[in-house]
């Protein structure tokens, strides 16, 4: 539970940066950044790995650029669940996903299964 708390935090985290950093992306209030955050979770869980599938051709036709399209998509499906969360354009959803994206990918660096901060030393001798 720690873990899932903890991630849908720095998810709230990678939305208020996006926020700031992405002209046309707009976030209205914290319940409005809990619930994005997590349902950008769930979306990523749940409906990503559909539509990955659906559009293997394409990706592979697009050398794996075309993920980043379907990153866009779910960013902006989470933004059309709230009347808080507004996304102008495919650009801005980009952008938008992508720094959620950094901003989850760097924090999970330091996060372990169970949620607690962990850093690996490895030692050669």
């Amino acid at each position: 539970m720690n873990g899932f708390i903890l991630r849908t935090i720095i998810g709230m985290l990678g939305l208020y940066l996006a926020s700031i950093l992405v002209d046309g992306v707009t976030i209205i209030g914290l319940g409005t950044f809990i619930l994005a955050a997590i349902f950008l979770g769930i979306v990523n869980a749940v409906v990503r790995p559909i539509a990955i599938v659906l559009t293997l051709p394409i990706t592979l036709v697009t050398v794996g650029l075309f993920i980043f399209v379907l990153n866009a998509a779910m960013f902006g499906l989470v933004a059309a669940m709230f009347d808080n969360f507004q996304v102008e354009g495919f650009w801005a959803a980009l952008f938008g996903s992508l720094i959620v994206s950094l901003t989850t990918t760097v924090a999970s660096w330091y996060i372990g299964p169970s949620g607690r901060f962990e850093v690996f030393v490895i030692r050669r001798d």
